[in-house]
């Protein structure tokens, strides 16, 4: 959990091992993170994997220079990737100073150094200090309660703010996933705020998590482009890219909308 529009109290943080797996609780039994525990600075869990899928659309070269910004640091997964893998400036944002002292004791999280900064911060508010406008070039939303039930941030004005975060470049990718949240209504409220052309989506996980994405300027690569990106990204930062394109694909609610109703 990352943000409130209210004082909260916040919940207890925990942690649990099942095998060679660390998971990351909130007081409950759901989880918000996990590690392996002999590679803790790769991504075990497979939406998490997906939410890495703006590299398809980033040179390879260029990773390293670019900027990478997670609303939602659970278990630090994709804090940790994109500082110690891809070698990225990586800022993370996060309300709950547990969360952040949980992930540096038991999730490896290094300190913040010139290219990782942990924001302790409401990420609604955060986001719109000019700052951080135009700066982020991957912006990973993954804003969930400690029930797990649905997005603590989820209207068109958070997603227009988060893409005047983008640099024009810039993609978000967001985790959908919630037993009352509803996955059409918030793809709807991510395309409005940046354009119906803009929107990629998996299909869902087997445990049901969504991962949608959102360019800043949309793009349509050609099949055979993304294929040569994605065999690049496995090759060189060992994510399962290549099977993402047989799940990926653009969305236009749109044209789906008067289809079906032709």
């Amino acid at each position: 959990m990352a943000s409130s529009k209210t004082p909260i109290s916040l919940p207890e943080v925990n942690f649990s091992d099942w095998g060679d797996i660390r998971y990351l609780h909130l007081g409950t039994e759901w989880v918000q993170g996990s590690m392996k525990l002999d590679a803790p600075f790769e991504i075990e869990l497979e939406y998490v994997q997906r939410m890495m899928a703006w590299l398809l659309f980033a040179d390879p070269k260029t990773v390293a220079s670019r900027h990478a910004m997670q609303l939602g640091l659970g278990a630090a997964t994709l804090t940790k990737f994109s500082r110690k893998i891809l070698r990225m400036r990586t800022t993370a944002i996060e309300l709950n100073p547990q969360v952040v002292s949980a992930c540096r004791g038991w999730f490896k999280l290094p300190p913040d150094d010139p290219k990782l900064r942990v924001v302790i911060a409401d990420a609604a508010a955060e986001i719109r200090k000019p700052e951080w406008h135009g700066t982020v070039d991957a912006l990973q939303v993954d804003l969930y309660d400690h029930e797990a039930a649905a997005p603590v941030l989820d209207s068109e004005d958070f997603y227009a703010d988060c893409r005047t975060l983008l640099t024009d470049d810039g993609c978000m990718t967001v985790n959908l996933f919630g037993r009352s949240s509803s996955y059409e209504r918030s793809l709807e409220k991510i395309s409005s705020a940046f354009g119906a052309d803009a929107v990629w989506a998996f299909k869902p996980t087997r445990e049901g998590n969504t991962v949608v994405l959102a360019q800043r300027t949309p793009g349509r690569p050609k099949r055979e482009a993304l294929a040569e990106r994605a065999q690049t990204i496995q090759t060189r930062w060992g994510l399962p890219a290549p099977k993402w394109l047989r799940v990926f694909k653009p969305q236009n609610p749109t044209l789906t909308r008067t289809t079906s109703g032709s």
